[in-house]
């Protein structure tokens, strides 16, 4: 063993002047000792910084993907940092500084709490779109209402505190979003209570109130007022509209009063607002103006609207109506086609105006009368497009801008209405400027919409027979080619239009990416169509016993058969249709003409394009 050696004088007598072994280490000095307890104290800016440290941690936690063992032991290791701030300088900063810090940061774990409440109800919407789009499962749909919920309780508690302003916008957006989502699968009178709830929250936080916001609250509002209008309560749309519309006058005055003449920013931020809610005004009062009491007996004369064509505006009640509400041809355009928008009316479906009055039927052609020029004749001094037509600006920015014509979107909507509202006169006057524009774009978007609007040219003859048709073709890497050349049909043989029609669906759907193909509402509706055809045929078929050659020679079924061939190709796409739909395509399949075919199978091509 070593022996220790003895210290030197000086050093044991110094190693004998500290304090004792277990005495008590003395306290770091109070905030006090260093001058007030401001910024500049060392002490404060210590605490400070070191606060500001472990809540930028979890800041930054909050949004790191990690695995779940290691997240939960970076959030324990948050806590326990913050629980030894606390205790570290409870002793050296005065009662009131130190209480002050923890509600202050109390309210900074509070708003990271609620924005992760928020993010977490978002992923999980997003999770379940990915896993069912169309919210077809019951499930799904519950999930989505639970999750608007959760939003709504946090916005609930945020709400009484002004700093947390910022929690109330985002939720309104995550509402917004949702509830659009559920409005397009025709759930807007579950979601109204919702939007309605979103439109209260941005009135009651001050912070919101200004003109900043106004936009996002005349967007809440126009929501709310299509919801009552999907509902069918156009009555409660308007009276909410209006309301809205007093609402965003207040802030005008309130604005005038207490600045300056508001810039060209502010004024349009006013103006769009405005615009938004005189449209959901516009779409019940152009119908209700025109309808008479029922003791009223005095006729009426009716405008003649071919007479009327070449007469300078306005030329119609609808028209003079516009120009009272709206200034411009993109604000009475946007107000035409939010009139005609129905929820509840499919594009390939046509049928008249509900409630089927004639009131209602005059408005109806007045409104497409007076869309009609604005669709095909509005060309701008700053619009290079063709027929006034704008490929890169919406119709609302472009109202905002003064400009004289309409966007593609607008113009493309205006198409489908007139084939829903059976508007044949307009929709022959418009589709061929139309498809001409959209045959110029090389964005996907429009070949898409031309291939839409292309497949309501060749439905036409089928809904409305006649001897015109247009000519176009539809043909993609010259693999597929359907073609609709002017002519006539034989009297009773749809026969004809049936396969082109069927010929260019499939070539739609084939030869197109899947963001390019029609919308699958388009799609549903052209292959229901032809169901039907095919499963009339098939049972007259089955129902003509032994005179079945007799009945494929003289009503051409093999025809019916094509169809039949050519849905079943339609099968391998994404379309979704009703389980009811392919138990009747099952039942079908069953029919006992088998032996029939087979006897004569030179009758019935098996590949639907041998024609």
């Amino acid at each position: 063993a070593v022996a220790r050696r003895p210290l030197p004088g000086s050093m044991a007598e110094a190693a004998g002047a500290g304090p004792p072994l277990g005495a008590p280490v003395p306290r770091p000095p109070p905030a006090a000792f260093f001058g007030a307890v401001a910024p500049g104290n060392p002490v404060i800016d210590t605490f400070e910084a070191e606060l500001r440290d472990v809540l930028g941690f979890l800041r930054r936690l909050r949004g790191a993907a990690e695995a779940e063992p290691r997240e939960h032991d970076l959030h324990r290791r948050g806590a326990n940092t913050l629980f030894n701030i606390w205790i570290k300088y409870k002793p050296r900063l005065p009662d009131w500084y130190y209480n002050e810090k923890l509600l202050k940061v109390g309210d900074s774990l509070a708003q990271i709490k609620f924005h992760a409440l928020q993010e977490r109800n978002v992923c999980i919407y997003q999770m379940v779109c990915v896993s069912d789009r169309n919210l077809q499962n019951q499930e799904s749909l519950q999930t989505c209402f639970n999750i608007l919920s959760s939003l709504r309780l946090t916005m609930q508690v945020a709400l009484p505190q002004e700093n947390l302003c910022w929690l109330i916008y985002n939720g309104t957006i995550h509402i917004y979003m949702i509830c659009r989502h559920l409005m397009m699968i025709g759930h807007s009178a579950k979601v109204l209570e919702y939007l309605l709830w979103a439109s209260v929250c941005m009135e009651s936080s001050i912070p919101l109130l200004c003109v900043h916001y106004l936009t996002w609250r005349a967007t809440l509002y126009t929501a709310v007022s299509q919801c009552y209008y999907d509902c069918q309560d156009s009555i409660n749309g308007e009276i909410f509209a209006r309301r809205g519309l007093m609402k965003i006058d207040e802030l005008k005055q309130l604005e005038n009063i207490s600045s300056s003449p508001g810039n060209l920013e502010t004024k349009k931020i006013f103006r769009e607002a405005t615009i938004k809610m005189t449209v959901m005004i516009f779409k019940r009062l152009v119908y209700e103006s025109r309808r008479k009491p029922k003791s009223y007996f005095r006729p009426k004369l009716r405008v003649n609207l071919k007479e009327a064509q070449n007469l300078p505006w306005p030329r119609t009640a609808t028209e003079r109506l516009l120009m009272e509400m709206f200034d411009g041809p993109a604000a009475q355009f946007l107000a035409i086609l939010e009139a005609l928008s129905d929820s509840s009316r499919p594009v390939l479906r046509p049928a008249p105006p509900v409630p089927d009055e004639i009131e209602i039927r005059d408005v109806v052609s007045e409104l497409f009368f007076a869309g009609e020029v604005s669709n095909t004749g509005t060309q701008g001094r700053h619009c290079t497009d063709h027929f006034g037509i704008s490929a890169s600006s919406t119709l609302l920015q472009l109202l905002l801008k003064g400009e004289n014509a309409v966007s593609g979107d607008a113009a493309v909507k205006f198409v489908k209405l007139a084939f829903s509202y059976e508007e044949w006169d307009v929709f022959d006057s418009s589709i061929e400027l139309v498809i001409s524009f959209l045959q110029g774009q090389d964005d996907p978007r429009w070949k898409k919409a031309e291939m839409e609007l292309k497949l309501l040219t060749v439905m036409q003859p089928l809904v409305f027979p006649r001897k015109v048709k247009h000519a176009f073709a539809v043909s993609e890497n010259n693999t597929r080619e359907a073609a609709i050349v002017e002519g006539s049909l034989k009297h009773g043989e749809p026969s004809d239009d049936l396969i082109v029609l069927a010929t260019t669906v499939f070539s739609c759907i084939c030869t197109a990416k899947q963001n390019l193909q029609p919308d699958k509402e388009i799609l549903v509706d052209v292959i229901t169509f032809l169901w039907q055809k095919c499963k009339a045929g098939l049972q007259r078929i089955q129902m003509s016993g032994s005179d079945y050659l007799k009945y494929i020679h003289k009503y051409k079924a093999y025809k019916v058969l094509l169809y039949y061939h050519v849905f079943i190709l339609l099968k391998q796409t994404s379309v979704t249709l009703k389980p009811s739909f392919w138990a009747e395509c099952r039942q079908c399949r069953k029919i006992s003409f088998t032996e029939n075919v087979n006897c004569n199978a030179s009758l019935i091509p098996l590949n639907p394009f041998s024609l």
